[in-house]
C-alpha cells in the first residue's frame, strides 16, 4: 500500500450484512429547492442500507460546500445530519472521507454526531477481502493545478484566514467559488478517458506494489467498474445530482446500484 495510506481495523461481515459505499452528494446544488429533493432521496437510501448494514462508507463531497466555523456551519442539510446521527446512535459504523468541496471538514462530525472523518485514502480489510477507499482528489497523474491548490486550502493558515472572515461573508463567497468550479468541470466530468483515467492509472500503481481487491472512490462522477489486475478492481461511484449510484457489497461481490426511490 501506499506509505501515507492509513489502515482501518478489519471490519468483519457477518451472513447477510452487506456494506454500502456513496459519495457526491453535492447537497447545496444547483439550488435549494433540488438540494432539498435529493437530500430527502438521500435519506430514503440511508434507511434503506441501514435494514441490512454492518457499515456505510460516505465517499466524500457530501457538500458542494463546507466550512466549520468554531460556532457555525452551513445552514440546511439537517435532514441527513439528522438520520447519520440516528444510525451512528443506533451502533451503525458510518465513515465520512472529505472531498475537494468539503475538505474544510474538522470536529464537528465527531463531536455531534460520533462519525468519524477521514482526510486521505485508506485501506481496510472487509469480509475475506482487501479494500482501498477514498475520494480521489489529487491523486493519479493529473489534477496538477489542483494539488498545488489543495496544499494551500488545507494549512492552518487558511483556515485561521478564513475563520476571519463572517460567515455570511465567507460562506456566500465560497459557495458561488465552488459552484463555478464545478460548472467549469462539467464536461470533464461527464468524459470517461478510457485507460487514460487518472484514478485508474493510480490504482495500477498501487497494485505494483500490494494487491487489492477492490479500489473504492469517488471525485470522477461516472459510474465505473474496471479492471486493474486479476481479481482487482477499480469502483467508481459515481454522483446523486444526475445518477443516484452506489456500491454494494455482500461478502462476495461488490456491484454499482442505483437508487430510484
Amino acid at each position: 500500500m501506499s506509505p501515507t495510506s492509513p489502515t482501518l481495523p478489519p471490519l468483519a461481515l457477518p451472513p447477510g450484512r452487506r456494506v454500502y459505499f456513496a459519495s457526491d452528494f453535492h447537497l447545496g446544488t444547483p439550488d435549494a429547492a433540488a438540494s432539498a429533493a435529493r437530500e430527502r432521496r438521500i435519506v430514503r437510501w440511508l434507511e434503506m442500507a441501514a435494514r441490512d448494514a454492518a457499515a456505510i462508507y460516505l465517499v466524500g463531497d457530501l457538500f458542494d460546500f463546507w466550512f466549520e466555523y468554531r460556532h457555525a456551519i452551513p445552514r440546511g442539510f439537517v435532514r441527513l445530519q439528522g438520520k447519520l446521527a440516528e444510525l451512528a446512535d443506533g451502533g451503525l459504523p458510518i465513515y465520512i472521507f472529505t472531498g475537494n468541496h468539503d475538505l474544510w471538514m474538522f470536529d464537528y462530525f465527531p463531536q455531534e454526531l460520533g462519525i468519524p472523518i477521514l482526510r486521505a485514502p485508506v485501506t481496510q480489510q472487509i469480509g475475506h477481502q482487501l479494500f482501498h477507499i477514498g475520494h480521489g482528489d489529487g491523486l493519479g497523474p493529473k489534477d496538477r493545478s489542483y494539488k498545488a491548490l489543495k496544499k494551500v486550502f488545507t494549512s492552518p493558515l487558511a483556515h485561521w484566514l478564513f475563520a476571519r472572515l463572517h460567515p455570511n461573508l465567507g460562506i456566500g463567497l465560497a459557495s458561488g467559488w465552488s459552484k463555478r468550479s464545478r460548472l467549469q468541470n462539467t464536461e470533464a466530468d461527464a468524459k470517461y478517458f478510457g485507460e487514460d483515467e487518472w484514478l485508474l492509472v493510480y490504482c495500477r500503481e498501487l497494485e505494483a506494489r500490494q494487491h487489492h481487491d477492490y479500489y473504492i472512490f469517488g471525485h470522477r462522477h461516472l459510474p465505473l467498474d474496471l479492471a486493474v489486475g486479476p481479481g482487482s478492481r477499480y469502483v467508481n461511484l459515481g454522483e446523486w445530482v444526475n445518477y443516484c449510484s452506489y456500491a454494494e457489497y455482500d461478502g462476495n461481490t461488490l456491484a454499482l446500484r442505483y437508487f430510484e426511490q
